[in-house]
């Protein structure tokens, strides 16, 4: 069992939000199982300003060398927001887990193109890559300037992505200069 301190302020003592906060702490160890230490507060927040009761969720959780914080705010409901904070705190291990791993997302780097074909009336074109590949694209994938202004011969960046149809640009931009070859 993970060494965890729970922590209610301003409210009363709920033996059944503990007994659902040891469970989602145990739940952490699936993302992440080199958790050193987890601490939760609860608390009461906001107690003036508010008709009502407004809850907030504090996770402090730390791992060899490094040390996670997540607050959730604000929920009229105390297990609400402890479940939204676990999400929260969640997503920050599996992030870290996949550094860990080295299985850090990477962007693909832009390829760059002349666009050679429009049918502006279907609102799609084509672009000969300079890999030798033609890239359909559409409306939908045209960032800068506007898929109207485009025209045939502009040289383009973008982003190749392969469908079941073939090859198709997104994020499609105009460039004022020819790219070398």
């Amino acid at each position: 069992m993970l060494p965890l301190q729970i922590t209610f302020r301003d409210i009363a003592d709920s033996p059944a939000l503990k007994e659902r906060i040891r469970e989602l702490t145990d739940k952490l160890t699936h993302y992440y199982d080199r958790i050193n230490r987890v601490q939760v507060v609860v608390e009461w927040a906001d107690k003036n300003k508010h008709h009502g009761k407004l809850y907030n969720a504090r996770i402090d959780l730390s791992v060899p060398g490094k040390t996670f914080a997540v607050t959730h705010k604000m929920d009229e409901d105390a297990f609400v927001a402890v479940r939204d904070a676990f999400d929260a705190m969640t997503r920050q291990l599996e992030e870290h887990a996949r550094k860990r791993n080295g299985h850090v997302k990477t962007h693909a780097e832009p390829h760059h193109g002349v666009v050679s074909r429009l049918v502006p009336e279907e609102g799609f074109g084509f672009i000969d890559g300079t890999d030798g590949h033609e890239y359909y694209f559409s409306v939908t994938n045209v960032v800068h300037p506007s898929f109207e202004q485009i025209m045939i011969g502009d040289y383009v960046e973008y982003t190749p992505e392969l469908l079941k149809q073939g090859w198709q640009a997104q994020h499609v931009t105009r460039k004022k200069d020819a790219v070398t070859i």
